[in-house]
């Protein structure tokens, strides 16, 4: 309901004799089209009139929509939840006939797997629909799944640096983008002279011939994004080329000393376990507790930031000796944390 003023009401009827503006008032009142505002206080005059109203909009007429949900949309579309909200219907209307028509004349289509966003385009003409948009609440309010549409959501591709493409060789994933940097250009080293001017424009001190980082020669470095490597790595076979999918080779992983970047790790070791047995760079977690005593000091670190998943298990720690676990633990009981980039390109 919508206010509305006294002298609204009275705009065409301004010059009328005050007893008819106010017999006015009250046959709108008995037929229910206002309702007085009590709150408002009244006009003054006898009789008296509120000074404002609550006005009533008139009942919409669904009768015409109803029939279209009863009869003419695609069978597959279930119709319940929208005969019983017919004023959603209305404002969806253009969305679920869209659904409706690629039903009737392009059903076919969703026997092919496609992106979210092309299947999206694809019915209602915006890419973002099902993804950013009110796709999934079309969806839903027309009982269909996700899956019907036969969709996959797209990851992004993995950046990654391979020295060499035998195998076996030891693949390691890291977690910021400065360390995957500074590695790739040490281990880049042991290349050719012609493909490093190639790849970086500049050539590199020659000092590490076997491309190994903290005594482990490591064949391939991956950027994993931080929590971006989980969802990429759900298409690690569509991303990378067959000398990295070989069950043969070892990955490791280096992320940052805290509650997050452990966590990554222990998702990351769940998603390959069956196929592939993924390790904590242990080398690079000792370097960088060796690196902090000896630098800046615990109390000096970073905080740890207040929002992280502090929910994390024993696989991670599992992997050290009990000496660097207390070490570690220690750091992050304190509410601090040794971020990947305290390792740069000397200390590999």
């Amino acid at each position: 309901m919508k206010r509305i003023s006294l002298e609204a009401l009275l705009y065409a009827r301004q010059d009328a004799a005050y007893r008819r503006q106010y017999e006015y008032i009250l046959a709108l009142i008995s037929e229910g089209k206002i309702r007085p505002l009590k709150a408002s206080g009244t006009n003054g005059k006898r009789p008296a009139l509120y000074r404002e109203y609550w006005l009533a909009e008139p009942e919409k007429d669904y009768r015409i929509l109803e029939e279209e949900l009863k009869y003419q949309l695609h069978p597959m579309i279930a119709v319940d939840y929208y005969l019983s909200h017919l004023a959603s219907y209305e404002k969806d209307r253009q969305w679920v006939l869209m659904l409706s028509e690629y039903l009737k004349e392009k059903r076919e289509k969703l026997e092919y797997t496609e992106s979210t966003n092309e299947r999206s385009f694809e019915i209602w003409n915006h890419e973002k629909f099902l993804s950013r948009g009110q796709g999934k609440r079309i969806l839903k309010n027309c009982g269909l799944e996700e899956g019907f549409l036969n969709i996959y959501q797209t990851t992004e591709p993995l950046a990654y640096y391979s020295r060499t493409r035998q195998v076996p060789q030891n693949i390691l994933i890291l977690e910021n983008k400065d360390t995957f940097y500074s590695m790739r250009r040490h281990i880049m080293s042991d290349a050719a002279p012609e493909e490093r001017d190639k790849i970086c424009g500049e050539k590199i001190s020659l000092r590490n011939r076997k491309g190994s980082i903290l005594g482990v020669e490591i064949g391939t470095l991956i950027y994993g994004a931080g929590k971006g490597i989980l969802r990429s790595f759900l298409d690690f076979d569509l991303c990378v080329e067959p000398y990295m999918k070989d069950g043969r080779n070892r990955i490791y992983y280096f992320g940052d000393l805290d509650y997050e970047g452990i966590g990554i790790y222990e998702s990351l070791a769940e998603m390959g376990r069956g196929r592939w047995e993924i390790l904590p760079f242990t080398k690079a977690y000792e370097a960088m507790l060796e690196k902090a005593d000896g630098t800046c000091g615990a109390k000096n670190l970073p905080d740890t930031k207040e929002q992280q998943n502090r929910n994390i298990r024993e696989d991670f720690f599992s992997h050290f000796h009990g000496e660097i676990v207390s070490r570690m633990k220690a750091v992050l009981e304190a509410g601090k944390y040794i971020p990947q980039e305290i390792l740069n390109i000397a200390d590999f």
